[in-house]
Formats: structure tokens, sequence, C-alpha cells
């Protein structure tokens, strides 16, 4: 009963949650700095585009809670993998997650998928109403903010597909997927839905980014937009990835090529100028709002409690809790983390009491660093990983060039690296390892590649080896989903 009564309120409160988080001000500065919200009738909450733009700002904060891709989807997808290592075992920070000993009722499986059903529904409650009110405002704005809303849709709908679904590089996504959510919910009178496969979300998700691609805008008014709200670019930036996740390299090289020159300096020529920043430090110690940032959560000490992202408390030993440590026969025992290394990514990882922590997010008590969702260059690994499992090896040694040397100029790979169709492919995998540690990368690549789950152990527990056919490879479906939907099946 607590289970249908938690799952319930997260449906229905997605009503509410459009009127309570309705803002003051304007678009970017209220998604950048978080001030207190102005509550309006729902009579009226479509009434002029400064409050509909206001309501997109809310499908942002939906998307960006605590729970879902504000900083617990990252960290358990860090978490399965084999880069970090439990120091303080706690069931309230991952321990049932890291050991892979989670069941339909924990926490975390069923809180993420909560909150990314809550979140869909908000875009739906959304776009239900600015359909009913499209009269409103002009033909531009309403396609703008439909995309705007799909592009989300679009993410939550990847996260859910790839945490509690078979791989559809397995079986081309004819494996049991989710449900297929594309209506409000404003009750659980229509809340019995049976899963289709995973083919069909990836479709769904596929034509959300087509549509959202045609309708976002070039570019907005400022740095701290571009980075925050869906742009054409950030749409096509997240087809390399599915694209990828699918095996579809062709397709990856064809979206990539949209926002990728074939030729150094790889810089957008379209829209948003994404390009690499100079340095790393850049990227996780500057502005937060850089060309390389495709589409980054922005966090605030003033958000919501809860709505802190946690990374740092999860992954640095001060000023975070040292509840994880890196894995010393993971990544960095890479000779790019080695104490002679000249390559600028080392500076991320630093010593304490003799064992290595992850410093790429480090803003203390408020834990409130920018989640980087999309960079620029995960994209142009992307589009190398593609570019090499089609033969064009060229292209694929000067896209993987261009993200080593932005942190080491003088790096040159050795040839038995790059020469050979497999060993470049396997030298790009370990640039991503390298480049998008703790990011919430490691077991999405692991999965995509049907690799197992690596066994891991530390002085405070240990974890044996997952392989692909196990059960336990991907996340059971939640409780409250199995309670509430009499058509919901669990995983095998």
């Amino acid at each position: 009963m607590k289970n249908f009564k938690t799952y319930f309120r997260k449906l229905v409160s997605a009503l509410f949650m459009i009127i309570l988080l309705l803002a003051s001000i304007a678009c970017d500065k209220d998604l950048l700095e978080t001030v207190p919200t102005t509550s309006i009738s729902s009579s009226n909450a479509f009434d002029t585009p400064e409050r509909i733009d206001a309501q997109v700002n809310a499908l942002y904060l939906s998307v960006k809670s605590s729970q879902f891709y504000g900083g617990r989807y990252t960290i358990y997808q860090e978490l399965r993998g084999d880069e970090f290592i439990l120091n303080k075992p706690n069931v309230q920070t991952g321990q049932l997650t890291w050991s892979h000993t989670v069941n339909s009722s924990t926490s975390e499986v069923q809180n993420l998928w909560g909150n990314a059903y809550a979140s869909i529904n908000l875009i739906h409650i959304f776009m239900e109403g600015l359909e009913l009110n499209k009269a409103k405002i002009s033909s531009e704005l309403y396609t703008h903010f439909m995309a705007e809303g799909k592009f989300l849709r679009a993410l939550s709908y990847l996260a859910l597909v790839q945490q509690y679904a078979r791989p559809y590089i397995e079986d081309k996504g004819a494996s049991p997927g989710l449900p297929l959510r594309l209506k409000a919910e404003l009750s659980v009178q229509n809340n019995a839905l049976a899963r289709v496969s995973v083919a069909e979300i990836y479709n769904q998700i596929l034509q959300d980014l087509n549509d959202a691609e045609t309708g976002l805008p070039l570019t907005y008014a400022n740095a701290a937009t571009n980075t925050t709200r869906a742009h054409q670019n950030t749409a096509i930036a997240l087809k390399t990835r599915v694209y990828l996740i699918q095996g579809e390299y062709a397709k990856v090289m064809s979206e990539a090529a949209k926002i990728v020159p074939l030729q150094a300096p790889f810089q957008a020529a379209t829209g948003v100028g994404h390009k690499l920043e100079a340095t790393i430090t850049d990227v996780f110690l500057g502005t937060y709002t850089g060309n390389e940032a495709i589409f980054s959560l922005p966090m605030s000490s003033l958000d919501a409690p809860g709505g802190q992202n946690s990374l740092a408390y999860y992954f640095t030993f001060n000023p975070g809790n040292a509840e994880y440590f890196l894995n010393v026969n993971g990544t960095v025992s890479d000779p790019v983390f080695s104490s002679t290394s000249t390559d600028q990514r080392k500076n991320l990882v630093v010593i304490q009491q003799g064992l290595p922590w992850l410093y790429k997010f480090k803003v203390a008590s408020t834990y409130a660093d920018y989640i980087p969702v999309i960079r620029y260059a995960e994209t142009l690994l992307n589009y190398a990983e593609a570019a090499a499992q089609t033969g064009n090896l060229d292209l694929a040694t000067d896209l993987l060039n261009a993200v080593r040397q932005r942190s080491d100029p003088a790096y040159n790979f050795p040839s038995e690296k790059i020469a050979l169709q497999g060993a470049l492919i396997t030298t790009i995998l370990e640039e991503r390892k390298i480049e998008l540690l703790g990011e919430g990368f490691r077991v999405p690549d692991l999965q995509r590649t049907l690799q197992p789950l690596p066994a891991k152990a530390g002085p405070a527990a240990s974890s044996p080896e997952v392989a692909p056919s196990e059960s336990k490879y991907i996340w059971p479906i939640s409780a409250a989903e199995l309670s509430t939907n009499e058509l919901m099946v669990p995983n095998p």
C-alpha cells in the first residue's frame, strides 16, 4: 500500500508541479539561479509566452531531480561498473547498487523509475495544455516549446530503457521494453499498460529527437541558455549516442557530420559553435557554459531540498563524504594518470590517504556542480568509434587525436594502437573510459557491447562479475509499477 501511494502521488503531483514551478523571471536566469517560484492559477497558466516558457523550465527542473538525471542516474551507472570501490558500506548511498543486490523494492530501483515517469508525465501534461492553447502564441514558439518537451521525453526514455530493459544490440530490440506512455495521466485509472519492445522504445526516442531537431532553435541569446536548454545541436548529439547504442554506425556518422567537420579544427559550423575547451580544467572548473557543453543540468545552492546532485559527496574524500574511491586496477591504472604523465586529466584524480579519488565534481556542501549530460568530447568519440567500425581509420584517428591531444598536445599513439581496425576500436574505447570517467558512461558502454559487468573488490566489500546472460545485468522493474499496473510483467 505504501508503494502504491508513493507511485500514485508521483503521477498526480505532476499536474500541480506545473502550477507551482512557474517562475517569476526570464527562463535562462531561472534555470541557472533557482529563486522562489510564483504560484498562479492553472486557468491562466498558458495565457502568455512568458508563462508557457516558465512551464518549460519546470520540465527541466523535473528531469534534474536528484533521483533522476540530477545526480543519481550518473552515480548508478558508475557504481554498477568497476571504476569505483565501496569505501563506506551504506544502503542509503548505493551499496546494493554497487554489489548488484537490488530488488524490485530497493529504494533506488523505485525512485529512478518513479521520478523518470513522473517527468515524462509532466511533459505530457505540458504538451496537452500547450496544444489546447496554441492560438495564444506564435507557431514558431509552439513548435519550439513542443520540441523541448520531445527532447526531454527522449532523454528520459533513454535512461529508462538502458536501466530496466535488455540491451538493444542483444537481439535488435526484440526483448520486452517499457510501458510507452505518451499521454498525460492524472489518476491511476489508465495506468494499466503493457510493455512494448525495446525496439519500439528506441523508435520513439529517435522520432522525438528527429522532431526536436527540426523544431528547436539553432541558438539562444547567451552561452548559459545554450548550455542548459536544448537546441538543434543538442538533439543531433544525442542521436549520435542513441545510434551508437544500436550499433548503427553509418547513422552515427551521418548525424555527427552535421556538427563535426571532417578536418581539424573540429568545431561545429552551424548553430552553437561547439568545440573542445582549451583544457579539460575549463570543462569542470570553469563557468560550465563553454562551447564543449552541449547540454548540462545546472545546479545551485538554492535548489530545493534533495535537488543537489551529490556527485562530489559520493566521489571525493574532501569536501565529500568519501563514499567511493577509484579502483586502482581500473582506468586510473592507465599511464595517463601516472605521476610522470603530461596529460592534464591526471589532475582530476587526487590521492588522499593513499587512495585515488575523482575530482571532476568538487563543489562543497551544496554539491552543486553542473552535470555534463552531453559533451562535445563524447560526440567526437562517438564519431571516431563509428568511423573506425565502418573502415574510415584516418578520420577515426584524427578524431581520437583531437580528444587525446587536447589534454596532452605532445602525445602520439603508438602505431600498434591505431594502425589496424581492431586495435583502433579498442584504443577509442579506452579513450572513452579515460575522458568520460565518472560521467555515467561506464555501464552503458559495457552493455551496448554486451560485455560483463566486471568483478571488483575493496577493503569493505567485493562484488562478482555479472555476465550479460544474468538477470541482474539490468535492473528489475519497480515494485511500485508492478503493484499499480496490472498489465506489467517483471524482468525474468
